[in-house]
């Protein structure tokens, strides 16, 4: 691994346009558990699948089942950023970073200081009514019992994507922008199966793509640099 952490950190030095790419695995280091690791979201009982209640058709249909889940299992308000939340900073802050993409709900990269963060999924601090489209932050949801309302009686509901909906557009075509125009990208903490997430991997044009994961992806040939550890070691690294 040694070797390739030093051809990493070769092509940031060298380079002024990096973009990073992250999911899930990037915030694990922070307390926030990941979904489809062997301890996370995926393989804990409930009344109903995950999947099921984190998505459009049980949201609109069982508000209230979906807010306790909501609650109790989405919120980790109390997580902050680790080293490598901290070091895409720093690197942006140099001027090398140009973009984080991430597939994270939970605003721990402008936390630690990022500026350019595309969520792809949304984010638990924003929030809105659905009636009136008023903002509210995370107080909204964390401040009040059962399904929160608006003022003028809509239902507050976060700016997260959820199953069977679609990404916004507009954050996908500037997450493409980007990726397409980067001359080193770097992704970390994600397993590369969600789509259509994933697939913003094939913009990428050049020859300086590294994966940072723990585990294995179907993706794993095509990079250029893979290092098998976790992201904030790696990038604390370099």
């Amino acid at each position: 691994m040694d070797d390739a952490i030093s051809t990493l950190r070769r092509w940031i030095q060298e380079s002024d346009n990096i973009v990073f790419f992250g999911g899930a695995g990037v915030s694990t280091e922070s307390g926030i558990p990941d979904f489809r690791s062997t301890d996370g979201l995926y393989h804990q009982k409930y009344d109903y699948p995950p999947e099921t209640i984190l998505s459009h058709t049980f949201f609109m249909k069982n508000p209230e089942e979906f807010y306790r889940f909501y609650r109790d299992k989405m919120l980790f308000l109390d997580a902050q950023p680790n080293a490598a939340h901290r070091r895409l900073a720093e690197l942006e802050k140099q001027g090398k970073l140009k973009a984080v993409i991430t597939q994270n709900i939970d605003g721990l990269h402008q936390a630690a200081g990022s500026k350019k963060v595309l969520e792809l999924h949304g984010s638990v601090h924003r929030n809105y009514c659905m009636k009136c489209g008023k903002k509210y932050g995370i107080e909204a949801i964390t401040e009040s019992q059962g399904v929160p309302r608006c003022s003028c009686g809509g239902i507050i509901r976060p700016d997260v994507v959820l199953y069977e909906e679609g990404l916004d557009s507009t954050v996908i075509q500037e997450s493409v922008m980007y990726i397409a125009r980067a001359d080193v990208l770097i992704v970390g903490g994600t397993s590369l199966v969600v789509y259509p997430a994933a697939g913003l991997i094939d913009y990428y044009r050049g020859s300086k793509l590294v994966l940072i994961n723990k585990g294995s992806t179907h993706l794993d040939s095509r990079a250029d640099l893979h290092i098998n550890g976790k992201i904030g070691e790696v990038l604390g690294a370099v």
